[in-house]
């Protein structure tokens, strides 16, 4: 898939083009977001990946749009397991509700354009070097592992080391002032815990890039789909924040599930690496209808299991009090 400099710039203007919409009239007035509101929004985002994914499979054929696809679907599926820690790190700050849009926003951009510079180096890597398939797919068979080791997820935030660091080197006011990121306080400049807030989740969502994009680099090598399919997972992921909610807590085997999606992309990398070398047979090469599949079936029994055993366990406590009431 050849891909010429314009695209690429149509493509960076209309996502900022879409970031503006969002500014303009979501966060023009600084307000608490609504489910209804979240929900729209969500719909809003997924229709405009889904429209570019089929002028994918149009203009540049079914398999580009596969890959693209699929990726999107692996990518928004491995979001929804960070809304957990983003939604601890908002309470860690105490974020006021009127202003978690906002945090989200700037974070993830900053996240995007950090994953940006991931996704050259890795798109350059692949280009020069196969046993680069084997690291990814390495990567990502360990960070199976860990999630089904450690499922449990860390109700406390521990600030990371570029947290701290700013704290170090700057003073940080201990209230928030609006939206503002700095004040001028006695002479000097303060950061407030708004700028510190949405570092710490940019750097939060940097760091679940270690999975996510050998994970993507699994299902295609062409940097522009890579990209994309982050840009559109990421710039739906503000508002599925909302929409979801307490909902996440819920979703006990989505880790599980993710564990079994990374894993199997992990041996289909390390496969494709060993094709590559000629070590295997061509039949073992997966191809990106059959990862499509998988990742569908996965996410489904997940979803479908998870709310079953949040309804039993609602049914059992409710039995309980029943019971301790009489």
């Amino acid at each position: 898939m050849s891909v010429p400099l314009w695209l690429w710039a149509a493509t960076i203007v209309g996502l900022l083009v879409l970031i503006a919409i969002d500014l303009v009239i979501v966060d023009r007035k600084p307000h608490e977001v609504t489910t209804r509101e979240a929900a729209k929004w969500v719909v809003f985002y997924v229709s405009c990946a889904v429209l570019f994914g089929a002028g994918v499979w149009i203009f540049a054929g079914h398999d580009p749009g596969v890959e693209f696809f699929t990726g999107y679907l692996t990518e928004y599926s491995l979001s929804v397991d960070n809304l957990f820690i983003f939604m601890v790190i908002m309470a860690s700050f105490k974020v006021p509700l009127i202003h978690q849009h906002r945090v989200l926003l700037v974070g993830i951009l900053l996240a995007l354009a950090m994953r940006s510079v991931f996704i050259a180096i890795g798109a350059a890597l692949i280009n020069q070097f196969v046993w680069v398939f084997f690291l990814f797919g390495a990567v990502l068979v360990w960070t199976a592992i860990s999630m089904v080791r450690g499922n449990d997820h860390d109700d406390e935030y521990r600030e990371n080391a570029v947290v701290r660091w700013i704290r170090k080197v700057y003073p940080v006011t201990d209230e928030f002032h609006g939206h503002k990121m700095t004040v001028k306080r006695d002479g000097r400049r303060w950061l407030t815990p708004m700028f510190v807030v949405i570092v710490a989740i940019g750097s939060a969502d940097l760091l679940f890039a270690v999975d996510s994009i050998p994970a993507i680099f699994g299902i295609t090598q062409e940097a522009f789909l890579v990209f994309t399919a982050n840009a559109f997972a990421l710039m739906g992921l503000r508002q599925l924040f909302f929409l979801l909610g307490g909902l996440v807590n819920k979703l006990v085997y989505l880790s599980y599930g993710l564990a079994v999606i990374l894993g199997f992309i992990g041996a289909k990398l390390i496969l494709h690496a060993l094709h590559e070398y000629h070590a295997v047979p061509d039949w073992l090469d997966i191809n990106n209808w059959m990862s499509l599949g998988v990742i569908v079936v996965v996410l489904t029994i997940t979803t479908v299991a998870s709310l079953l055993k949040s309804r039993r366990d609602s049914a059992r406590e409710a039995a309980v009090e029943q019971a301790s009431e009489r």
